[in-house]
């Protein structure tokens, strides 16, 4: 249930509603919910630091006829996506509750594989608001969130301040600006200034659609039309493109996905690196890390000021095809629960889905960087409610790509990527 660098299909970002064809009642021979009760299958993510095993073992203890057994999904995004797809279209009722990705939501949803969850069974007030629009299907509620998180900036204080600045950037400006003025210190010689991730993998349509929104544009619209090649959108992609041209990407990070780029600025070759909330506890090691105690952590900066990030997560949903769906979902309350997402954030850093662990003393101690993720996730973009996702972000790959690599120049790749997500969307 990690999201660190999540991969493949799980980790992306546009800000959309698109537009689902024929979708709602593919299945019509779907089952309906139950009040059933047992013994129920949770699949879930690795987890690594065994809290959630912890948690569980406490509930089955409580509840010995309702006891939950825990299946781990691959770490690889598509390959847990595929594990799902098969289970559900042989209509399978060995998992109860299933670990969706944000954007799979729609999906699963779309194909009556997962159910709406009753209204009243989790406090929707609770939540940071955009982690439980990562949830929602056609204004519907089908899997309670759980994890999330966007990209932050993290930035190395130690060389600002050597360089005399002492606030990080806020725009794309001042980024720009606090690498010249630390590459001119005897500290900044030879130090890169910024990198994200734009391998051509689902990373790469993160950085994207955050530079997109970041220019004040929009991959799509509310109506599902995308709109890639508006100047705004424009402004974003070329914020990618000028960054390798100018410098102030370095060449090298064309390849960059998460653990290239959080080694390159763990390794201090980095001035800015923009990444997730996982990052800092590994740059933080001090037997590991050649920036602990040197770095801080804020939100994005954007073109006119801070950026919008995207939104990551991982939600929980009931099975339609469970045969507990009574206790399937009292699990789900009691683990996206107040009490127990306190417990669960005072032993593991991943951020979760409730608004109140942002500004709690005893968490904030924990994890310092909490004030700049939840800064940043009031101003980040959900993720897609799209069932056609993966064509979506592949097309969004092959187009950013030709353009950051200049064998397309930046009007041509946004008109291209254009048609190519239009029809898409038909």
């Amino acid at each position: 249930m990690t999201i660190r660098p999540l991969r493949g299909g799980a980790a992306a970002a546009l800000s959309l509603t698109l537009a689902l064809s024929g979708c709602g009642s593919s299945d019509p021979a779907a089952p309906s919910g139950n009040d059933g009760r047992g013994p129920i299958t949770v699949a879930t993510g690795k987890d690594l630091t065994q809290t959630v095993q912890k948690l569980v073992a406490k509930w089955s203890e409580g509840h010995p006829k309702e006891k939950v057994r825990l299946v781990e999904l691959p770490e690889d995004g598509d390959q847990a996506r595929q594990q799902l797809v098969q289970n559900m279209q042989i209509k399978s009722d060995a998992y109860d509750v299933v670990r969706l990705d944000a954007v799979w939501t729609a999906e699963f949803a779309a194909r009556r594989w997962v159910l709406p969850l009753p209204d009243g069974l989790v406090n929707t007030s609770s939540f940071v608001p955009a982690a439980l629009e990562t949830g929602k299907y056609r204004g519907r509620l089908y899997a309670a969130p759980w994890l999330t998180g966007t990209g932050v900036l993290y930035y190395r204080e130690d060389l600002l301040a050597k360089a005399g600045i002492k606030n990080p950037p806020t725009t794309w400006d001042e980024l720009r600006d606090a690498c010249a003025k630390v590459q001119k210190t005897p500290e900044g010689k030879g130090v890169d200034c910024y990198a994200g991730q734009y391998g051509k993998y689902e990373g790469l349509t993160v950085n994207y659609s955050e530079a997109v929104q970041s220019a004040g544009g929009e991959v799509f619209d509310a109506s599902g039309k995308p709109q890639v090649n508006t100047p705004q959108a424009k402004a974003g992609l070329r914020f990618l493109v000028d960054g390798f041209k100018n410098g102030t990407i370095p060449e090298k990070a064309i390849t960059y996905k998460e653990e290239e780029g959080r080694r390159a600025f763990q390794e201090g070759h980095l001035v800015f690196h923009r990444n997730w909330a996982y990052v800092y506890a590994l740059a933080s090691e001090k037997d590991g890390s050649k920036v602990a105690g040197k770095f801080g952590v804020a939100p994005i900066p954007g073109e006119d000021g801070l950026g919008s990030g995207t939104l990551g997560g991982n939600n929980l949903a009931v099975s339609a095809f469970s045969k507990h769906q009574a206790t399937a979902r009292d699990f789900i309350a009691h683990i996206v629960g107040p009490q127990v997402q306190h417990e669960y954030g005072r032993a593991q850093s991943f951020p979760l889905s409730l608004a109140a662990l942002y500004t709690d003393p005893e968490m904030i101690k924990l994890y310092p960087y909490l004030p700049a993720l939840k800064q940043g996730m009031d101003k980040a973009k959900p993720r897609p409610v799209v069932v056609r996702y993966n064509e979506v972000s592949t097309a969004i790959q092959e187009h950013v790509t030709a353009a950051v690599t200049g064998k397309k120049p930046v009007d041509q790749a946004a008109e291209d990527l254009q048609k190519a997500l239009a029809a898409l969307a038909d």
